[in-house]
């Protein structure tokens, strides 16, 4: 392991006010043992995984929503998507190789040569983009059943979730729609819709 990145499981720890920073890590390290129980080392040895791909996997569904129900969908879509060799198409990925980024992603963005850059890659980037927690964790071992292969936020910090890349496309004008009313609606120019 090169980073400690994915590997500091968050939770609310008791520290000494002049705690050494080591020893704070040393914690955090060990609190992820704890968590990482044999039934879930089980899981992961029978899917043929190692614990690197699924804090990584896990790391990148802890930052694309923040609702639990959701984690076990996207895990589907990535475990979907790695399935099928196509490139986990990640934002928070992209987001993570750029340091400097102020603003939201640009298509320029997603160019951008990274190792962890999922839209120019396939498979997963070579270590977390973040510590995830446990219900990402558990939803990478335990996906939904879905057969989905796409999604898109909806805004709200929900998701649109769909199975094929026209259903994915007409979801996206559905949601580039909503978002132009709801600003012409603040504005006060819309009329009823059609």
């Amino acid at each position: 392991v090169h980073s400690l990145e994915g590997y500091l499981f968050p939770d609310t720890y008791v520290l000494k006010v002049k705690m050494h920073p080591e020893l704070v890590l040393k914690k955090m390290l060990k609190n992820l043992r704890k968590k990482i129980t044999a039934e879930i080392k089980m899981k992961i040895q029978k899917q043929e995984k190692t614990l690197h791909e699924v804090l990584t996997l896990a790391s990148i569904i802890e930052k694309e929503t923040s609702i639990s129900k959701e984690r076990f969908l996207i895990a589907s879509v990535f475990l979907n998507r790695l399935k099928k060799n196509m490139r986990l198409q990640s934002d928070p990925t992209v987001i993570y190789s750029l340091p400097n980024l102020k603003g939201k992603l640009s298509k320029k963005n997603l160019s951008y040569n990274s190792p962890y850059n999922t839209y120019l890659h396939r498979g997963l980037p070579p270590g977390p983009i973040a510590n995830p927690g446990i219900q990402s964790i558990l939803a990478v071992l335990n996906p939904s059943k879905e057969v989905f292969l796409y999604f898109v936020a909806k805004g709200d910090n929900g998701h649109i979730f769909s199975k094929t890349y026209k259903e994915h496309r007409a979801n996206i004008r559905f949601i580039k729609k909503q978002r132009f009313r709801k600003v012409d609606l603040n504005y006060g120019t819309v009329s009823s819709s059609k």
